[in-house]
């Protein structure tokens, strides 16, 4: 018990529970141990009460109400995209932490964030406030395994971001870490595609390029992002962690390349700077009917208990690295501007279903002074994204249209009362939304507009000559058609990408008798 210093002012907020107990300090296992704080020359020999908002600002945070099982690392995460994590103390005892930052600065801007955000760690809300410690010295030998993942963290760190404290000798040690990062997936059970890993890495910044492959029978793939740093933070949140129910587990190295040369955007490589590479040939592919068999107990992207679900809070925290501001306001916008629209023939109707393909698009509007332009307002920042790199320089009616994050945060809906000539819709409660479930199966079949289509939903009299008949009516012509083996599914190929599009905007929701609605999207198959 050597070393135990009892004059700690330790901060816990008022009307909470007393951070330590005299048995606390008095076990020997206690983490607290060892522990020395210098508590800004205060010598109170007993435990202060603090409050968020009357406690000075400090680089030590108190980090309140963890959920049981919290690991280090997780704790750690809250704090990455901030700034360097210095120190940290878990009181697992009392679902409670320390977490010690390099900067005040950097402690105040957490504070702040997260006072607009609340951050939850593995779906449990928690609190962070100001400490009343200045500095959080801990025996290491006693404290062993936070100090260990804190080491692996900073090890990281100072490569990326050398400091005054940083000898030559140690930096050798550590390469700088590359934004490219290396993805092993494990107990693949379910598919795993370019956009799932997509929707997943873009939580902890912007994801540039992907190249997916198979090596040694495993699928792999090679990540970029545009910044080290996100991809540190990335590794160190998803690590280990299972994209689905007990499955697809991620195994995240840095890759020795720190650029990606993607020639092709298509199922298996992405380049999202370039939309207009080509989609090469002769490209193998899996049936949608195979992905959609992979439906059951799927909880894709932690919609669900047990899958990514402690990474809500980590994931928060990461999406403001780089772009945090003191009023909270961070991510990605969720609307987008189209531009060059067929202005004759474009209705709010046609931008909801094809956009619908790529997310749930909220409301649309086409622009009273400018009618070859549209703003559309996606469920969400990653919807937004997804949709932009795969429609931007696709054919509508005829023209290329550009589509653009727009610096708009919402749709605005026209006054009360004011006639706008139905260029502004609203599809809030639309029935229509592909993505509403959790854990839909159409989150494993999204892919780039393509000449092929995946039809569903067809009622059990409907002939492929009907099938045909319907679809050349669009203004195309069909070039194959396959029924599944049930009949209720089939693929239909246009002669070209932009007469599919033309045919999922016309035809996806048909009705094709007896309440049966034909639900149409792109496939990655060929006939």
């Amino acid at each position: 018990m050597d070393g135990i210093v009892t004059d700690v002012a330790v901060g816990v907020k008022r009307g909470s529970d007393e951070l330590l107990s005299s048995s606390l300090y008095n076990s020997p296992n206690s983490n607290m141990s060892g522990m020395v704080v210098t508590a800004n020359g205060n010598d109170s020999k007993k435990l202060r009460v603090e409050d968020r908002m009357d406690c000075p600002p400090s680089r030590v945070l108190h980090i309140r109400k963890l959920p049981n099982e919290v690991t280090e690392t997780e704790v750690i995460a809250l704090g990455l995209p901030f700034g360097k994590v210095t120190n940290i103390l878990m009181l697992k005892g009392k679902n409670q932490a320390f977490l010690e930052l390099g900067t005040e600065e950097a402690a105040i801007t957490m504070v702040n964030y997260y006072t607009a955000v609340t951050p939850h760690v593995r779906n449990v809300p928690v609190f962070i406030q100001y400490s009343n410690h200045k500095e959080l010295k801990t025996d290491n030998a006693l404290n062993q395994r936070a100090q260990a993942v804190l080491q692996a963290v900073t090890a990281v760190q100072a490569a990326s971001t050398p400091t005054s404290g940083t000898t030559a000798s140690e930096s050798a040690l550590t390469p700088a870490p590359s934004p490219v990062l290396r993805i092993i997936i494990d107990n693949m059970f379910y598919p795993v595609t370019l956009d799932v890993l997509q929707q997943i890495f873009s939580k902890f910044g912007t994801v540039m390029k992907i190249i997916t492959f198979t090596k040694n029978n495993q699928f792999q793939a090679l990540l970029q992002f545009n910044d080290p740093v996100n991809a540190q933070q990335a590794k160190l949140a998803l690590d280990g962690q299972n994209i689905y129910n007990a499955c697809c587990t991620l195994r995240i190295d840095f890759s020795k390349l720190v650029n990606l040369n993607v020639k092709y955007n298509n199922d298996k490589s992405r380049d999202y700077t370039r939309p207009e590479l080509p989609a090469g040939d002769g490209q193998p592919s899996m049936d949608p009917s195979v992905a959609a068999a992979f439906n059951k107990d799927s909880s894709l992207l932690g919609k669900s208990q047990g899958a990514l679900s402690p990474l809500s809070a980590a994931a928060a925290a990461a999406a403001a690295a780089g772009r945090v501001a003191l009023s909270g306001v961070s991510g990605t916008s969720s609307v987008l501007l189209v531009s060059n629209l067929n202005e004759e023939m474009v209705t709010p109707q046609s931008l909801f279903t094809l956009f619908g393909v790529y997310g749930d698009a909220q409301r649309v509007k086409i622009l009273y002074n400018k009618k070859d332009s549209a703003l559309i307002q996606m469920a969400d920042g990653n919807q937004a994204q997804l949709a932009m790199s795969h429609l931007n320089g696709q054919k509508m009616y005829g023209k290329i249209i550009r589509v653009t994050l727009s610096k708009h945060q919402t749709v605005q809906l026209p006054r009360e009362g004011l006639d706008d000539q139905g260029l502004t819709k609203d599809f809030t409660n639309s029935p229509l939304h592909r993505f509403k479930k959790p854990g839909s199966k159409n989150f494993q079949n999204i892919f780039p507009p393509s000449a092929t289509l995946h039809l569903s939903n067809i009622p059990q009299d409907i002939t492929e000559e009907d099938l045909r008949v319907l679809f050349s009516n669009s203004g195309g012509t069909v070039k194959a058609f396959k029924f599944f083996q049930d009949h209720k599914m089939a693929l239909l190929q246009m002669a070209t990408v932009e007469e599919a599009i033309q045919a999922l905007i016309d035809l996806h929701n048909y009705n094709m008798g007896d309440n049966h609605h034909l639900r149409v999207s792109f496939s990655k198959s060929t006939i």
